[in-house]
């Protein structure tokens, strides 16, 4: 997450960027990451906190709105990644892992014509994701 954005980029401000993370079955998973290299969010000065956690919460706004998810995920692991990253991920009951996390074993196929539906709503989604995020950074 150093030398490369990580996935698709959709937002690129001078602390942070968004990136969709290319996972076929989960068509708006996210991920915010910090642009400096920091391993914890305690590392952050408390305006960076705050700025990062307002992002965050933007983001995931963004999403509900245009995408109606069952429910969201929010996570900050960094376990394999030592690099400060906020997971944004819109989940569905359709979903191959619903209700587990997207990290668990899949308990179905998702549906295509469901995937495809989210796909075809990502671009008015992303444009409005990296809009709002340049009026927050």
């Amino acid at each position: 997450m150093c030398e490369s954005p990580g996935g698709t980029l959709v937002f690129e401000g001078p602390k942070f960027r968004l990136i969709r993370v290319d996972e076929a079955d989960f068509p708006a998973f996210y991920r915010l990451v910090w642009n400096d290299h920091v391993g914890e969010f305690s590392d952050l000065t408390p305006a960076d906190r705050t700025l990062c956690m307002e992002a965050v919460a933007h983001a995931e706004r963004i999403v509900r709105s245009h995408l109606q998810p069952e429910k969201m995920n929010l996570a900050s692991l960094g376990n394999v990644v030592p690099h400060l990253h906020w997971h944004i991920i819109a989940r569905f009951q359709w979903d191959s892992h619903f209700p587990g996390p997207v990290w668990s074993a899949a308990q179905r196929d998702a549906p295509a014509g469901s995937l495809a539906e989210v796909v075809a709503r990502r671009a008015s989604l992303e444009q409005d994701l990296a809009n709002q995020l340049g009026r927050l950074a």
